[in-house]
This record gives structure tokens, sequence and C-alpha cells, in this order.
């Protein structure tokens, strides 16, 4: 009797990861799709303080129609990509403008002579003469010939019919996600056990809710950092309103991946500033390299005003996590999955903390990581 027990035991863990292969085979299939649902909720989660504004309009005491509302909330989102693009990619094309009428004639030929000669003597290889614009030129000339141009035609036609392909799916879907912010807890709630439906739809309900309030924290994040290096370029460094805003908000969105991106942000938003002292004669009536070091203060203000204030407020606030719990999980989310792993880590994060809280809360190691965080008693089902 005892045998047979330990063999039915067997063949339901059998049993069991026979169907969890199965279904990590599917999701592997499917991933393009899993993938644009998973946008398609991101989305959504930062739709819904958008739509909970929207529903407090009352026409004659009615509120309108939540199908109206998502749609109006999916064009704010692409009002706000199409202003980001518009107003970032004329400033690049600005600035490379304004590089390129340098004050001094002389300069640039001087620099890449030097550097030319430099190269000569210190690379014999290259040969006695070398140019670097004419080697750059090579390059061109190779990039672009006719092979090479039809190859990438066709890559460039293939990716853009697979992002216009996602970014239909996930448009199309983020409109019911928002229209009814609690279908896609509905749908994961269809596929579990009537037993655990409960303890499941409060699970997300909660994980939907920290999830929501980091995304809009994020936001506000960014916002507060390109705040704080408009101010500093405009009052500081004195390079001008608009190119104060354009090199703040390229800083502001690399900040958004942690670590990696503010140190982006310095170097690209200094060299910005640099190229736009040297060629268009805005700044501060400095050297160069000061120039260089004032624009680098300022950055590095913004990001310990962000460090210190930003960020402890809204992972405290958001998501309940400690700073440390933060540093360590970046750490392991950029080992495991570089700069993706650093954008999806806390979220992904989130989802765990908030399952072992509600599922595992009686094992040791989770209360005592986790005090304080609302748990279910949920030995029933485990």
């Amino acid at each position: 009797m005892e045998t047979e027990r330990t063999i039915d035991k067997l063949a339901g863990w059998v049993m069991k990861i026979a169907v969890f292969t199965l279904i990590c085979a599917l999701c592997w299939y499917f991933r393009s799709v899993l993938i644009y649902i998973l946008v398609a909720f991101v989305l959504s989660l930062m739709g819904q303080p958008v739509m909970r504004l929207l529903r407090k309009i009352k026409i004659r005491g009615k509120s309108l129609p939540d199908a109206l509302l998502a749609i109006v909330t999916i064009l704010a989102f692409f009002l706000l990509a199409t202003l980001v693009i518009r107003e970032l990619i004329p400033f690049v094309i600005h600035i490379l403008r304004d590089a390129s009428m340098m004050n001094d004639q002389s300069a640039p030929s001087t620099i890449l002579n030097q550097f030319d000669a430099w190269a000569q003597e210190n690379f014999p290889f290259l040969g006695s003469d070398f140019d670097l614009i004419d080697s750059v030129l090579d390059q061109i000339r190779s990039v672009l010939s006719f092979s090479n141009v039809t190859s990438l035609l066709g890559n460039v036609a293939s990716v853009a019919g697979h992002v216009a392909i996602g970014l239909f799916s996930v448009v199309f879907i983020s409109f019911f996600f928002i229209k009814d912010e609690h279908l896609f807890c509905k749908i994961v709630s269809a596929l579990v056990p009537d037993s655990v439906e409960s303890s499941v739809d409060n699970t997300l309900d909660e994980i939907a809710h920290l999830l929501s309030r980091y995304f809009v924290g994020l936001v506000i994040e960014m916002f507060g950092v390109i705040l704080v290096d408009f101010l500093g370029l405009w009052l500081i460094a004195r390079v001008g309103v608009d190119y104060a805003i354009g090199i703040a908000f390229i800083a502001g969105l690399l900040n958004i991946i942690p670590y990696v991106g503010p140190l982006l942000g310095y170097v690209i938003g200094t060299l910005l500033s640099v190229v736009l002292k040297y060629g268009a004669g805005v700044g501060l009536d400095v050297p160069v390299w000061a120039f260089a070091l004032i624009v680098l203060a300022i950055m590095l203000t913004a990001q310990l005003i962000d460090n210190f204030i930003y960020q402890p407020l809204i992972y405290s606030t958001s998501i309940k996590s400690t700073p440390l719990e933060i540093f360590i999980v970046l750490l392991i989310a950029g080992h495991l999955g570089g700069t993706i792993g650093l954008l999806v880590g806390i979220p992904v994060y989130t989802v765990v903390r908030v399952i072992a809280a509600r599922f595992f809360y009686k094992h040791k190691v989770v209360r005592r990581l986790m005090p304080g965080i609302e748990h279910e008693n949920t030995d029933a089902i485990l």
C-alpha cells in the first residue's frame, strides 16, 4: 500500500512537471504574443491614472463612456511620443548644424592635421599619406555599395513590418486593458483553479497597484531630473533655453536606465555642451575644459538629487522596497540581462515580492526579508 502511494505521488509529480514543461514551451513558442500582452499591460498601468482623472469629468452629471476615455488616453500617449520625437530630432540636427558653423574655421583642420600626424607617427602601417577624413569617406562608400544598400533596405523593410504589427497589436490590446482595468486579472484568474482564484485576484490587484505607482513615479523622476538639469544648464552654464531643454531631456530620458543611463547622460550631455561651446559659441565665457567641468558638475548634482531624494521617495512609497533591496536586485538583473535586465529588474522583483508575501509568508526567509507586507493565510493553497 505504501509503495502504491509513493508511485501515485511520483506519477503526480511527473504529470505536474510535464504540464509545466508544456506551458513553458507554449509560452516560448508564442513569446511574441506574450510580449505584446505584457507591454500593453504596462501601458495600461500607466494609463489608469489618466483614466481615473478623465472619469471625474462629468457632462450633465454623467461620466463619458470608458471606451471613449480609453481612446483619449491612448491618443494622449501618442501625442506625448510625437512631441518628444518632434522636439528631439530637430534639436540634434540643430546642434550638428551649429557645430558645423565653427567660429574659428582653422581650428578643425588644425586638430585633424595633428591627429593625422600623430597616427602616422605611432602607427606606421597606416602609411605616410593617412588622412582621417578620406578613411571615413572610404568606409562610408563601402557601406553604401549597391549590395549593402539592397540588403539594408530588405532588413529595414522586414523590421518595419514587424514593428508595425507589434505597434498595432500593443495599441489594440492596450485599449481593452485601459478600458477595463481588471481585464488582465480576469484573464489570469480564468487559468487558475477555483480554490486559489480569490488569492490570485488579490495578488494581481496588488501587483497592478504597485506597478502603476512605480511607472508613474518613474515618469515623475524623469521630469524631476530634466528640471534640475535644465535649470543648471540654463542659469549656470548659460547654454540657452532651447539647448538646455534638449540636453536635459536626453539626460532625463536616459536616466530611466539604472546606473548605465545616468553615465550615458553625463557623457552625451557634456559632449553636446562642449560641441555647442566650441562650435556655436554658446555658454559661459570660460575655457572649454572649465565649461565641460561645469556641465558635468550640474549633471552630477542632478544625479545626487535623484539618488537621495527622488529614488528613495519613489521606491519606498510605490513598491515598498528599501534602497539596499533595489541595489542588490539591480546588480543581479544587470548581471543576468544587461541593460534590458536593469530596465525590467524592479518590476519583476515587485511581482516576485508580492507573490512571495502572499503565498510563502510562512517561510522564515520571506518574513525576515519582507517584514510588514500585507499577506494572506494561504497554507491550504500551498
